[in-house]
């Protein structure tokens, strides 16, 4: 069976704007799952507000990415594919801000993945950009990304930039999902349910990749 690692934030948790969390059916890695099947072992590690590699201290839960992501992989090792969704939260002015930061932070990941001593050989990996902040009337949230319509439109072509430096599968979220008014930043069902969809033909390509290398 292959093991496909889900690391993200509220996007792969499944946040719900209008309140609680998407229903599991339709959350990304769920609708992955059911499009690859019972050969493929997909585990969703979504935490809201995680960020790349940035420290966050207003939750009760460590929201830094690049920390926590070491103990995340020795928990499921042996993974074959590991697809990071993250780069929003990093788009916060208190966090950074800054979409370059953010790629440094993703490539922080990547090292971490292929450096660490699993035991077994590091695994695959695949960025996907989020999609893009979007107009919101809610002051708050409009507050807490402060100047992320713009920046985030850019973590699409740094992304793919730093993929294809470092030999990474790339997918751009913004081109099959759209973040709804409600807050600017999360997706309604559809939207989540359309990134798993457009998601499971790339992972399934990148995982029969993997096993004709092996062979």
């Amino acid at each position: 069976m292959k093991t496909v690692l889900c690391y993200g934030d509220s996007l792969t948790w499944g946040y719900n704007p209008e309140g609680g969390r998407h229903s599991l059916e339709d959350r990304w890695p769920s609708v992955i799952q059911a499009a690859l099947g019972s050969s493929v072992q997909v585990i969703a590690e979504g935490l809201n507000g995680r960020t790349t590699a940035f420290d966050e201290y207003v939750a009760g839960a460590d929201r830094n990415g690049a920390r926590i992501l070491p103990t995340v992989v020795m928990t499921h090792t042996p993974i074959d594919l590991i697809i990071f969704l993250l780069g929003t939260n990093d788009m916060k002015p208190w966090i950074h801000g800054n979409p370059v930061a953010a790629k440094q932070g993703m490539q922080r990941l990547i090292e971490i993945v292929r450096s660490h001593d699993y035991g077994w050989p590091p695994p695959q990996i695949l960025i996907v950009a989020p999609p893009v902040a979007g107009h919101t009337e809610n002051a708050e949230y409009r507050a807490m990304f402060a100047g992320a319509e713009a920046s985030s439109k850019r973590l699409a072509p740094l992304f793919a930039a730093l993929a294809a430096e470092t030999g990474c599968g790339f997918f751009d979220a913004a081109t099959v999902a759209t973040t709804t008014p409600l807050d600017g930043i999360h997706l309604d069902a559809k939207n989540t349910r359309k990134i798993g969809e457009a998601l499971a033909p790339v992972v399934r390509a990148m995982l029969e990749t993997k096993e004709t290398s092996r062979g």
